[in-house]
């Protein structure tokens, strides 16, 4: 019940209501094997297959809003739980402060993460993606030398 209203409210998407459900349901069935165990044909004479790609395809968005309107399709995106590159070189910097600004509240309200990669270009990533390292920005290292010569 608790599912089906936050998937009404867009807080959840049905299909990992629907998975969610499946694993509930096959865990309560299930007694705990190892891997080798699952691989190993059983004595009832059924072969257990175990599948190295599981995890569903990931997708990564590229963007490049040339106005601030586009943000609303950005957050869309987060939404559903997919990362999106934002190049922001192609907008006003004013318009780039905002399109920032409503990134950084929808990815706060989801708990995801926000990167810089380079000048005017952000990394977007829901909280289901993890982001490590960071990036330096060369071209102020590169300014900041050429005044030091």
């Amino acid at each position: 019940m608790m599912n089906k209203f936050m998937s009404f409210l867009g807080l959840q998407e049905e299909e990992e209501v629907v998975e969610r459900e499946r694993v509930d349901a096959h865990d309560e069935q299930e007694v705990e094997t190892s891997p080798f165990e699952a691989r190993k044909p059983s004595s009832k004479g059924n072969n257990n297959i175990v599948s190295i790609h599981s995890q569903k395809q990931v997708r990564v968005i590229l963007n490049e809003p040339r106005s601030y309107e586009e943000a609303q399709e950005i957050a869309d995106h987060l939404r559903s739980r997919r990362s999106v590159v934002v190049n922001l070189q192609r907008v006003r910097s004013d318009q780039a402060v905002r399109i920032v600004d409503f990134l950084s509240g929808t990815i706060y309200a989801l708990n995801g993460g926000i990167s810089k990669l380079g000048p005017n270009i952000f990394l977007c990533t829901p909280d289901t993606v993890e982001i490590q390292g960071a990036i330096t920005e060369m071209l102020t290292e590169e300014q900041e030398y050429k005044k030091m010569r």
